[in-house]
C-alpha cells in the first residue's frame, strides 16, 4: 500500500486546516477566519485499504512578533523534516504576492517533492485562476498546482489522487484506527479557543491560551471539564466576561455544545478567566501552556 507523511505549509489563514479536515473527513484542527488559529503541529490521518495519508498541519507562516510566534515558526520548520511530500497551500482569494512566490519557492524547490493547493476558488473570480497559475509558473514554480475549494469539494478528488500517487510503497506510518495524534483533552481546549476566536474581535483572541485543569468522565457518562481561559490584560478579561458575565456564558455554551458533539456525551463545563500579563513573550508561560514541545 502507499503510505507517507505530508507537511501542509502555507501563509496564515490560507485554509490549511479546512483542507485537512475535509481530506480526512473529521475535524482535526479548529478553524476561524483569523490568523494564528493553528498554533501546534497536529497530525490528521486518513487510512484506507490501499493507502494511508498522514497530514502534518502546521502554524501559518508570518513575521515573528512575540516569543510564541517564534516558537510556532520553529514548529513549522521542523514539520517539513522527515516527510514524503510538502503541500504548500496558497489562498487564491487573497491573490498571489511576491512574498507568496518567494516562500513557495523555498518549500517547493528543495529535496522533498512538493505540490501546491490553490484554495478558496469558490469565493474568487474564476478568471483569476489561470492568471495566478501562470504567474507561479513564470516565477519558477515547477510542481503541480491544484485549484481547489475544500468547502465545495471542487477538484478535491484530483488533489487526493495526486497525494496518494506521491506516497511511497510501504507499511502504515500510524498503526490503529485513529484520525489524529492529539488527545480528547487537547481537542476540548482547542474547541474552547476556536469559539473565542470566532466571537471576539481585535487583539483579544490572539492573546488567549486554554488550560484544562480537569477532564473526567463520571460514572453516569457525563464529562466534568474545568478550564482556565488565560488572557494578557485586565481589560481583555473584562471583555471576555462581559456585562454580568453574559459574554463568557455565551461563548462557553457554544463551546460546550461542540464538545458534546466531539465527545459523544453530555458535558458539564466550568470556565474561569485569568490574567497572565504578556504571557506570549514569557518562555516559561509559553511552555507551561503546552506550546513548542511537539
Amino acid at each position: 500500500m502507499r503510505c507517507g507523511k505530508i507537511a501542509v505549509i502555507g501563509r496564515a489563514n490560507a485554509g490549511k486546516s479546512t483542507l485537512i479536515n475535509v481530506l480526512v473527513g473529521e475535524k482535526i484542527s479548529i478553524v476561524s477566519p483569523k490568523p494564528q488559529t493553528t498554533r501546534d503541529r497536529i497530525l490528521g490521518v486518513l487510512t484506507e485499504n490501499e493507502y494511508q495519508l498522514v497530514f502534518v498541519d502546521t502554524p501559518g507562516l508570518y513575521k515573528n512578533s512575540t516569543y510564541l510566534s517564534g516558537v510556532m515558526m520553529k514548529t513549522t520548520e521542523h514539520s517539513v523534516e522527515d516527510v514524503d511530500l510538502i503541500m504548500y497551500v496558497c489562498d487564491g482569494h487573497e491573490g498571489i504576492s511576491e512574498t507568496d512566490i518567494e516562500t513557495m519557492k523555498k518549500y517547493t524547490s528543495g529535496p522533498v517533492p512538493a505540490i501546491v493547493a490553490y484554495t478558496k476558488t469558490d469565493i474568487m473570480p474564476k478568471e483569476n485562476i489561470p492568471l495566478d497559475i501562470a504567474k507561479m509558473y513564470d516565477a519558477g514554480i515547477r510542481c503541480d498546482i491544484f485549484p481547489v475549494s475544500a468547502r465545495r469539494g471542487s477538484n478535491m478528488k484530483k488533489l487526493k489522487e495526486a497525494l496518494i500517487a506521491a506516497m511511497p510503497e510501504g507499511d502504515r506510518v500510524i498503526e490503529g484506527d485513529i484520525v489524529s495524534d492529539r488527545s480528547e483533552k487537547f481537542m476540548v481546549a482547542e474547541i474552547m479557543r476556536e469559539k473565542i476566536l470566532l466571537k471576539f474581535e481585535h487583539e483579544v483572541p490572539y492573546g488567549i491560551a486554554i488550560v484544562v485543569n480537569s477532564f473526567e468522565q463520571n460514572e453516569n457518562g457525563v464529562y466534568d471539564i474545568n478550564l482556565d481561559i488565560v488572557c494578557e490584560k485586565k481589560s481583555h478579561k473584562s471583555i471576555l466576561i462581559g456585562k454580568q458575565g453574559a459574554a463568557i456564558k455565551e461563548v462557553s455554551s457554544f463551546a460546550r455544545q461542540d464538545m458534546e458533539k466531539f465527545l459523544g456525551a453530555k458535558v458539564f463545563l466550568t470556565t474561569y478567566v485569568r490574567v497572565k500579563e504578556d504571557w506570549r513573550n514569557n518562555p516559561s508561560y509559553v511552555r507551561d501552556f503546552g506550546y513548542g514541545d511537539n
